[in-house]
C-alpha cells in the first residue's frame, strides 16, 4: 500500500493508506482526530473542513494521498498548548454560536480562513456569503455571524479580546 507523510497539528505522521482513502477518513479513523466530522458524504455540509497549508478544504473531497507532504490543521490543533482557545473558538463559545455542535468544527475552520483572507474586515453580508458551503441545522446563523464578526477584530488586532457586552444583545 502507498504511504502518505503529512504534518497534522504540528506532528508528523507517515501512514499506509489505500489509494481511495479520503483525508477525512485518515484523520478520523487512523489518527483518531474525531473533531473533523462527516456530515453528508457529498461535500455539501462543510462539517469536515480542515486547513491544508493554511487554506480551508473539505477533507471529504481530497484523497489522503493528495495531502502527502502538506501541513494539516484540524479543530484539535487550534487551541494553544495551555488550553487557550483560538479567538474564533472563543467567539463561538462567547456568542452562543452553536447548539448541537456538529457543524461547529468545520464552521470554525472555514471562518478562520475567511477572516484571514479579508484583513480589512467583512460585513455581515460577506460573512454570510462566505459561509455558503457550511450548513447548520440548529442556529439560523445569526449568532455564528456575530461570533465571526467579533473574532475578526481580535484576529486582525483591532481589539485585544472579545467584546463581551455585545454577546448579551
Amino acid at each position: 500500500m502507498p504511504q502518505v507523510t503529512l504534518s497534522v497539528n504540528g506532528k508528523s505522521h507517515t501512514v499506509e493508506v489505500e489509494g481511495r482513502t479520503l483525508l477525512v477518513e485518515l484523520l478520523r479513523e487512523r489518527l483518531r482526530l474525531t473533531g473533523t466530522h462527516v456530515g453528508c458524504d457529498t461535500s455539501q455540509c462543510g462539517a469536515c473542513v480542515v486547513h491544508i497549508d493554511g487554506e480551508s478544504v473539505k477533507s471529504c473531497t481530497i484523497l489522503a494521498l493528495q495531502a502527502d507532504g502538506t501541513q494539516v490543521t484540524t479543530i484539535e490543533g487550534l487551541a494553544k498548548p495551555d488550553g487557550t482557545l483560538h479567538p474564533m473558538q472563543e467567539a463561538f463559545r462567547e456568542y452562543h454560536a452553536l447548539q448541537c455542535g456538529f457543524c461547529t468544527p468545520g464552521m470554525v475552520m472555514a471562518a478562520i480562513d475567511l477572516v484571514q483572507k479579508h484583513p480589512a474586515g467583512l460585513s455581515e453580508k460577506e460573512i454570510r456569503e462566505g459561509l455558503e458551503g457550511n450548513l447548520c441545522r440548529c442556529t439560523g446563523y445569526h449568532n455564528i455571524v456575530k461570533a465571526i464578526a467579533a473574532a475578526q477584530d481580535v484576529m486582525h488586532g483591532r481589539r485585544s479580546e472579545l467584546a463581551r457586552a455585545e454577546a448579551a444583545e
